[in-house]
């Protein structure tokens, strides 16, 4: 199970996965996986990881990028310690021409991960180099994204993965996917590139109609998957002419991060098991 969403356990096995996504039209988002460091010294040995991908990215001409884990870059150890190797990595990344996007975690590092992406992205020549994502689930994700554009921030907008409380998200997936088109509307009436990730067909439905009526360029925006999930969709929005970006993890880390990820919600294993059984 674990090759059909993970591209392999070294740096050349998802190099080779994102050549070949590149050839097939798709962009990729390339994700060293592993979160909650113990040291300063293993958040840095991470972080080299993301450097070697950075390297790879502008010597091999691929069209990709990298997420990155606040939580892997030690920020249980110390803000001003995944600050620091945020910032190394961004800079990294203007001087490579690509780009980091901060992924979004459980709902205790929401607040951290806004504002340092916000303070990244306001150096000087960070701007378009940093980007931060943002969970349709959360109640407070509207003022969150309100607040990223005023300042330019590129989005990727999914519905969360995260076990979280009826205090503080969206119970209901009718209520999350309401939520989810509207946080839509608003992010690619922006006139910033944003990435939607989802894999149902009804926000991709959505997505489509709301660019149509709006007459929105389709190269204004992209979709993004995983790796692994609705390969078929993925091709067919490609042949559509829609931007499509694969996020593509690996890494020896892959047992523990897919065992807390299905351990905190039973909707992922359920999501995972009707993709081992589809194209």
């Amino acid at each position: 199970m674990s090759s059909r969403f993970v591209a392999g356990m070294q740096v050349e096995d998802v190099l080779h996965v994102a050549e070949t996504l590149n050839q097939q039209g798709m962009a990729v988002t390339l994700d060293s996986l592993g979160e909650n460091v113990s040291t300063a010294e293993e958040a840095r040995r991470s972080a080299d990881i993301y450097h070697r991908l950075m390297d790879e990215i502008e010597t091999r001409k691929l069209n990709a990028n990298v997420s990155v884990k606040l939580t892997q870059m030690g920020l249980e150890l110390s803000e001003d310690l995944a600050h620091e190797i945020a910032g190394e990595l961004v800079q990294h990344a203007v001087e490579a021409g690509t780009f980091v996007r901060i992924d979004m975690e459980g709902s205790e590092f929401t607040q951290v991960t806004v504002d340092m992406v916000r303070e990244l992205h306001a150096r000087p020549g960070f701007a378009g180099h940093v980007g931060v994502v943002i969970q349709a689930y959360l109640f407070r994700s509207a003022e969150d994204i309100a607040q990223l554009l005023r300042d330019g921030i590129r989005v990727r907008l999914c519905k969360g993965a995260y076990k979280e409380p009826a205090t503080i998200a969206f119970p209901e997936k009718q209520d999350v996917d309401g939520n989810y088109v509207k946080l839509m509307q608003v992010l690619l009436g922006s006139g910033v590139f944003h990435g939607i990730a989802t894999h149902d067909e009804a926000m991709i439905a959505a997505t489509k109609q709301f660019v149509a009526e709006r007459g929105i360029a389709r190269e204004s925006f992209e979709f993004q998957m995983l790796y692994g999930i609705r390969r078929d969709l993925q091709a067919q929005l490609v042949a559509e002419g829609y931007g499509m970006r694969v996020y593509v993890p690996f890494g020896a880390e892959w047992y523990p991060y897919f065992m807390r990820r299905l351990a905190e919600r039973p909707a992922n294993v359920i999501f995972l098991a009707k993709n081992m059984l589809r194209s």
